[in-house]
């Protein structure tokens, strides 16, 4: 029996333990289990691959992305400039740490990029931002966070609060992803504080959400002639990396993309 799972808290509404164990079925893959470990602290973590002798490798969520780094005996580039993981392979029993979030994200983003897409607001700051982040670096896009307050920006220190969200500011920042779990279900009818009527055709909202489909902040976006996009597509790429890393002979020593 070949093991794997997912850490964070809480998980009742997890995308992964679906997938794989779909993806098990229809590929008619045998001695396989995904399970989810849906742990209050992340004290816990030493525990789970105590009591799971068979556990070859983990996905994270909410809210251990950064909390799990301290107990990595490997971690990717990305990793480490980042400060997020959301990947872990299990080999000679020491612990590898990916991100494919970034690779989820810089390529489900692509079909949707435009010329005119060159600056970009990212909504939230906690460890998927720093993945968004990432990736509109390396894309030469121009970007700022957008928190609750100013207090809670990021390393970069470009963070802004919602309040500095003008008609003005938008008609610049044309890409805007959510990274805030701001209209997520249950909360089906939050969305995120935005002047929504500045938003154009021009305009392209991502929203790392999928559940539901269609999320608030997507429909104003719609409403307003925008492109828009939730988070599925992201997370069927950044799945399917992960069982590329735990399938791999050793363990890949970068998360390429």
């Amino acid at each position: 029996m070949r093991q794997f799972g997912l850490i964070g808290y809480p998980l009742s509404h997890s995308f992964s333990q679906g997938y794989f164990t779909e993806k098990f079925l229809h590929e008619n893959e045998k001695g396989l289990q995904y399970t989810n470990f849906p742990i209050a602290s992340i004290n816990d973590f030493d525990d789970i691959w105590l009591k799971q002798a068979n556990l070859q490798g983990l996905n994270v969520t909410i809210p251990y992305k950064k909390l799990v780094i301290p107990f990595l005996h490997h971690a990717s580039s990305v990793v480490k400039k980042i400060n997020a993981c959301n990947c872990i392979r299990k080999y000679n029993n020491e612990l590898y740490g990916y991100n494919t979030d970034v690779i989820g994200f810089e390529k489900s983003l692509a079909p949707f990029l435009q010329p005119h897409h060159t600056h970009a607001l990212i909504l939230g700051t906690g460890g998927a931002a720093v993945a968004v982040e990432w990736v509109l670096q390396k894309l030469n896009i121009n970007y700022l966070l957008v928190s609750r307050t100013n207090a809670d920006s990021s390393e970069s220190g470009n963070a802004i609060s919602y309040d500095a969200l003008t008609t003005e500011l938008l008609s610049q920042y044309t890409l805007i992803i959510n990274t805030s779990p701001v209209g997520m279900y249950p909360d089906v009818d939050e969305l995120p504080s935005l002047p929504y009527a500045a938003i154009t055709a021009q305009h392209h909202l991502y929203d790392l959400i999928y559940n539901p489909a269609e999320t608030l902040f997507m429909k104003k976006g719609l409403a307003q002639g925008a492109t828009v996009q939730n988070g599925l597509n992201m997370l069927h790429i950044q799945a399917e990396e992960s069982w590329r890393i735990w399938n791999t002979s050793t363990p890949p020593l970068e998360n390429e993309n």
